[in-house]
């Protein structure tokens, strides 16, 4: 006789590798905690959460597992371990979704679940069809043709958040063939994983998108990164303190930056700057504003590594310590950036001299 699945929803976390991934992991953990519209000890949903590392949960009310070492399969693809584990929880529960670590709620996860219905896969967004994409590499194409895969509808999907019911579970068992068979064809290919669980859902699930419940920061990482550590720092003692809480709704999906009439009078004043060096300065001056939310104020290192990334990809080179030492010294600089110059100043040469010892 079959037993019963577990009815509760699951929200699924695989979070295993650098600290940072713990980090956000907890943080999103926190964020659909503050949003639950129940209390966190009677809210309508479960975690789980897959690590390698379970000591950062110890204040969460969450269930740890480790992770199975089969879960990557034959080409030992660390995202194909996402379908696996979910797959797992989804022998046992009706329904669940898997969330990456690089997300945070908008609102409450009970809006999520409500998605994740019969004959539908939740992902993150719903992206382009296949044939409006960039083209994917010769030999994943000759594969989707030699096997009927290749249509220019499919529709593409993000898979940050991946949600399903225990019904339609197969779509998995499916999206983890395709990824051991395409791997060794496309191992380049960093979207598999997704194109994978497209392939397996098209024509027979329906799509359902929930960018407006769900901010997935895969672009502008370090920023937000930077948020989520300052919230870390502040609260990793008690994460469900009614102060950690609050200070979970402060951290906003914007990019700090200074109001537009601000931007536009700096844009003008740096005109007078050097063309060569006027976009690494007002990049710089992004770090350098007085927000008023502490989390964009926990941004300026990020602004600061990123304008110095941009300015050596536009250059094609490294700056080297001459340069930097030069362009900083720049007079409209120090006024613009005011009472952040010395910081700013001693971080990047910092960095400089750090990168030039390695």
């Amino acid at each position: 006789m079959p037993h019963a699945m577990n009815a509760t929803p699951q929200l699924v976390y695989l979070a295993f590798g650098a600290e940072i991934y713990q980090r956000e992991a907890v943080f999103s953990i926190a964020s659909a905690l503050a949003h639950s519209a129940s209390c966190v000890s009677d809210r309508k949903f479960e975690i789980q959460v897959f690590t390698d590392n379970p000591e950062f949960y110890a204040r969460l009310p969450v269930t740890t597992h480790a992770i199975t070492p089969t879960w990557g399969g034959p080409h030992r693809y660390h995202f194909r371990i996402k379908h696996a584990a979910l797959l797992d929880v989804l022998s046992e529960h009706q329904k669940a979704v898997l969330i990456d670590t690089d997300t945070f709620f908008r609102a409450s996860p009970d809006s999520l679940f409500e998605r994740v219905t019969g004959g539908h896969l939740l992902c993150n967004a719903i992206g382009a069809p296949l044939g409006e994409s960039p083209s994917l590499p010769k030999q994943s194409v000759n594969y989707l043709s030699q096997t009927g895969l290749l249509q220019t509808n499919l529709r593409q999907t993000n898979s940050g958040v991946i949600g399903l019911t225990t019904a339609d579970k197969g779509i998995l068992e499916h999206s983890i063939k395709l990824m051991d068979d395409l791997r060794p064809l496309a191992p380049e290919l960093y979207t598999l994983e997704e194109l994978s669980l497209a392939l397996a859902a098209h024509g027979k699930l329906q799509l359902n998108g929930c960018t407006d419940l769900i901010h997935h920061y895969w672009s502008r990482k370090a920023q937000f990164r930077a948020k989520i550590q300052a919230w870390h720092s502040k609260h990793h003692d008690d994460p469900l303190s009614k102060t950690a809480m609050a200070d979970v709704l402060l951290v906003n999906d914007r990019l700090p930056r200074p109001p537009q009439p601000y931007r536009g009078w700096q844009k003008g004043v740096t005109a007078l700057i050097d063309k060569e060096r006027r976009q690494f300065i007002r990049e710089l001056l992004y770090g350098c504003h007085d927000y008023s939310n502490e989390f964009d104020k926990a941004c300026a290192v990020a602004w600061w590594d990123k304008a110095i990334v941009n300015l050596e990809e536009r250059q094609g080179q490294p700056l080297s310590s001459e340069h930097m030492t030069l362009w900083l010294a720049d007079p409209l600089l120090k006024l613009l950036a005011g009472s952040h110059y010395d910081t700013m100043q001693a971080h990047l040469l910092s960095r400089l001299k750090a990168k030039q010892v390695v």
